[in-house]
């Protein structure tokens, strides 16, 4: 049985802006079908190493092949076979949505019936046909993230890179991107998503590499990166925001460990591994006064898994190296 080329091949990948080594040396292998999700906070080096792999920028060390080829030495094959959608969408805005696709089809060589054909197909993919007619100006951010995805398949790739995809979106919006990321896989498409959504990464990707200033610092599914980590997780909801404080000082010193205090200015948790801890706990609560409206045990979520290996959450908002390209 011949073994089955992976679809992305990078080795100590290096590019350089000034003084600020946006990605360091980066290995990545990304096998061909599924999802392969590449997770890190702005400025991580995700978008670099991306535009690399794409043939956008030249690495200033080590190299890579895409889909078989040397991204430097045959990149206008590869991008003959692949289509990148960045974090913004490229689409325009004074045409219509279904004028964009038609343009684009044009552009790629269709004839006008044959291109306006691929732009009704792709319209109803993505659930965007009626609104066909309207200017791309007047679309929700969903709509043209959708809109923006589909210019992307007007040829079917056997790679697709999307970069951020959902930014900004409305829960309802990245639902229905994410919708079309399992369509695409579906078709047989390969797709390397970048996010800094750790909620994205767990949902849709079969593998995950985790990247932090440049350098990969773990890679594996999902569930293999929870395992690293080791213990789970107590989290609890208080019925009074104000106790949080005292919450966190029982937790702290009746379970042990590093509490982390939740967006919900009700809500906190704490690594977990002892049920009769987290037991006492709840007693030591009560005893105090403090109200718990609602507690659960859960395994280790991917946002713990980049604080164990980073020393930092995944929202850090440090200085993006898309500045420096």
């Amino acid at each position: 049985m011949t073994a089955v080329e992976p679809a992305i091949e990078a080795s100590g990948l290096v590019k350089v802006f000034g003084e600020t080594r946006a990605v360091d040396g980066v290995d990545l292998v990304v096998p061909t079908g599924g999802v392969y999700g590449f997770l890190g906070p702005n400025g991580a080096g995700k978008t670099t190493t991306v535009r690399m792999l794409a043939t956008l920028l030249h690495p200033d060390g080590g190299s890579a092949r895409v889909l078989g080829r040397d991204v430097v030495r045959e990149a206008d094959d590869i991008r003959a076979r692949m289509s990148l959608t960045g974090q913004y969408a490229s689409v325009d805005e004074q045409l219509t949505g279904g004028e964009n696709l038609v343009l684009l089809g044009r552009l790629l060589g269709f004839t006008k019936a044959v291109a306006a054909e691929r732009g009704e197909e792709l319209l109803a993919v993505f659930d965007l046909a009626d609104a066909a007619g309207r200017q791309v100006k007047t679309y929700s951010g969903g709509m043209r993230r959708r809109l923006d995805i589909a210019a992307s398949l007007i040829v079917t790739p056997e790679l697709v890179f999307l970069d951020e995809p959902t930014t900004g979106l409305d829960p309802r919006s990245r639902n229905q991107v994410w919708d079309v990321i399992r369509s695409l896989v579906d078709v047989g498409t390969t797709v390397l998503l970048t996010t800094q959504y750790l909620e994205e990464a767990d949902r849709l990707a079969d593998r995950v590499a985790v990247i932090d200033r440049g350098r990969i610092v773990a890679e594996g599914t999902p569930g293999e990166l929870k395992a690293s980590v080791g213990a789970g997780a107590v989290h609890v909801r208080l019925v009074e925001a104000d106790r949080r404080p005292e919450a966190e000082r029982i937790l702290a010193r009746v379970i042990g460990g590093q509490v982390r205090l939740a967006p919900e200015p009700d809500a906190l948790s704490v690594p977990a591994s002892d049920p009769e801890r987290v037991g006492a706990a709840l007693v030591e609560l009560s005893r105090a006064g403090v109200a718990v409206s609602g507690y659960r045990l859960a395994e280790p979520s991917l946002d713990e898994v980049f604080l164990a290996l980073t020393g930092h959450a995944a929202d850090v908002d440090e200085k993006a190296e898309e500045d420096a390209a």
